[in-house]
This record gives structure tokens, sequence and C-alpha cells, in this order.
């Protein structure tokens, strides 16, 4: 894997750069088997400013050439190895394994890596829902390309998506969110992190693992307080998963709406009469579809910081990643 991506700033509460893999065609190589690309613009034109791409292309790495024969998943029967095998269209030549393997042998960069984009309908890429042939005839149509299956075998909390999927406005939010936000958890992590560092940034993620989940935060709590007291190693991969899972939960409307009224009460008794009424207003005007989630957290956030209101204003769900990226002004509940 090569890295790529020019300089940005740094984003989501000030971690560096988040790590994403993603296919190459997507950021405009012409590694398509047909010798074209599928340059995605919100990946090359607006993620890309803010993190740093990690590209590969598993079907011109075990050397097939550009163009290549076309592939197909295809379902086995008996044989040494039953069950569902990327195989050429015209010759029947069986990549699985070759395909699967360039995961494990990246092993080391996927290991830093904050979440990854997946060409979809890709025999090697395709993440979802790809169709299964057997005597040339289509018998399924939930199958997994060979290197996206291997790549979620050996990180299952990584954050992963398809490229076509980034099109909905909330299961892009919710990707980028979590790309941030695993960006930070691998900073915190680093030799030599402290108790006290979790707890930091246990109280900074308050608010944001609350609109996915409150149990999960209340149990990440309990994993932060005995901190100081258990083994280090597991409690750190204790926070880690349980972290992971309370992210890829999504959140709902009304969690958001509850989440927004716990920031206001931080900073409410501070507020005029005027100013608390505008915060409400735009909170209400969220739960009534009104308008995007961006707005009452730009109000609150500023708020906060005017007030002087520092563990409030530095609340990693009023800011989860950067504000160039535009994402929530366009996520209204529906």
């Amino acid at each position: 894997m090569v890295d790529s991506g020019a300089g940005a700033e740094p984003g989501g509460q000030g971690a560096g750069r988040p790590r994403i893999g993603v296919s190459s065609c997507l950021l405009g190589e012409p590694v398509r088997y047909n010798g074209g690309h599928c340059r995605h613009r919100f990946l090359t034109d607006g993620l890309a400013a803010h993190v740093e791409w990690v590209p590969v292309c598993p079907e011109d790495e075990i050397g097939l050439g550009v163009p290549r024969e076309t592939l197909h998943l295809e379902r086995a029967e008996g044989g040494a190895d039953p069950g569902v095998r990327v195989v050429g269209t015209r010759s029947g030549a069986d990549r699985t394994d070759e395909l699967a393997a360039v995961a494990d042998s990246h092993r080391a960069d996927l290991d830093s890596l904050d979440g990854y984009v997946l060409k979809n309908k890709s025999p090697s890429c395709g993440l979802l829902g790809l169709p299964v042939f057997s005597g040339g005839k289509r018998v399924d149509g939930k199958g997994r390309g060979a290197f996206a299956r291997r790549l979620v075998e050996l990180h299952p909390e990584l954050p992963v998506e398809e490229e076509g999927r980034l099109s909905d406005a909330g299961l892009r939010d919710h990707f980028v969110e979590r790309v941030f936000a695993h960006a930070r958890l691998r900073e915190l992590f680093s030799p030599g992190w402290r108790p006290r560092d979790l707890v930091a940034f246990h109280s900074r993620h308050k608010l944001q693992l609350m609109a996915h989940s409150p149990d999960a935060y209340r149990a990440l709590g309990r994993i932060t307080a005995g901190a100081g007291r258990g083994d280090r190693a597991r409690v750190e991969a204790d926070y880690r998963s349980g972290f992971h899972r309370a992210l890829a939960l999504t959140a709902t409307p009304g969690r958001h709406v509850n989440a927004l009224q716990h920031a206001f009460g931080m900073v409410s008794s501070l507020l005029d009469d005027a100013r608390r009424h505008d915060m409400l207003s735009a909170i209400e005007a969220y739960r009534a579809g009104e308008v995007p989630l961006t707005v009452p957290a730009t109000l609150i956030r500023h708020h906060c910081a005017a007030e002087g209101v520092a563990w409030a204003a530095e609340q990693s769900y009023l800011a989860p990643f950067p504000a160039g990226l535009g994402l929530r002004n366009s996520l209204v509940r529906g």
C-alpha cells in the first residue's frame, strides 16, 4: 500500500489526520479491469483534504494486469474448497485465496487504519449484495468480495463502507464520524498512555457516546473508573471494543435531541432568557425536522465557548469531524 493525500487540517477534536484504506480506482487510478477508474468526488474533492489515503487494488496487486479478465463469484459444490469462490469468467481460474492474501500481506498497514472505503459490486472489494453464480445462473445476491471478506475478518471493528452508500447523508455522516473517533482512540492508546488520559477522553466523548448508546457510555465509564487498578492491556482492549461497538450503532434522532439537551443544560444557567430561548428553539426545530443537526450543535458550541464552559465546548459530539466537510448541514431528522 502507498500513502496518498496532501496536507490537511487536523480534524475531529485535535487528533491527527485519520488513515483510511481505499480501493485505488475510487481515487481515480486507472486500475479497473477495463483500464478505467471510478473516481468518487466526495472522497477526492471533499474528504481528501482531511485524511491520509492508503490505496490498494487487490486484483492489480496479484498481477492480473490492466486490462484483465473479469471476475465473478461462483458457488463451488464439493471439492477441497466448497463455498463461494472468485473465478475468472472466461478461464475459470480461482483467485479467491490470492485476493484474500492481499489483506494478510498488508496486515501491518491495516492495523494502523481508521476506516476503509471499498468499491461496490467488485468481486474482490464488494462488501454487500454481490451476485453469486452456479452453472451459469445467478443463485444468490448476498455475496461478498474475497478481499473485503478477509479485511472484515481481520478487523471486525474497523469502520468499513462502500462508496455507493456514501451518497446517503446519514450513512456518510455515520461513517466519517466513526473514522475520526477511531483516529482519536488510536491516538489515545499510544504507548505510555495513562489512566488520566482515558478519563479525559471518556469525558470528552460523553455526549457522543450517549447519542449512540447510553448503556455503552455507562459501561465504558465503569471501565474508565477502574483503569488505575486493572491490567493496562485488558483495560485498553475492553475500552476499545466497547467504544467501537457503541459508535457502530446508529445515533437516533431522539438520542440526538437528548444529547443536545444535555449540552444545553451545561450552559443554560449562564445565559440570559433570549439566548436560552434561541438554543431551545434550535433544538426543537431539529426535533421537528425543520433544521439540520448542525444548527443546534453549532449554536450550543458557540455559547459554551463564549461563556468559558470548556468541558462542554470541547465535547466531541459538537464537532465530531472538521466543519469544512459540511456533513451535518444536510442531516435533518426524517
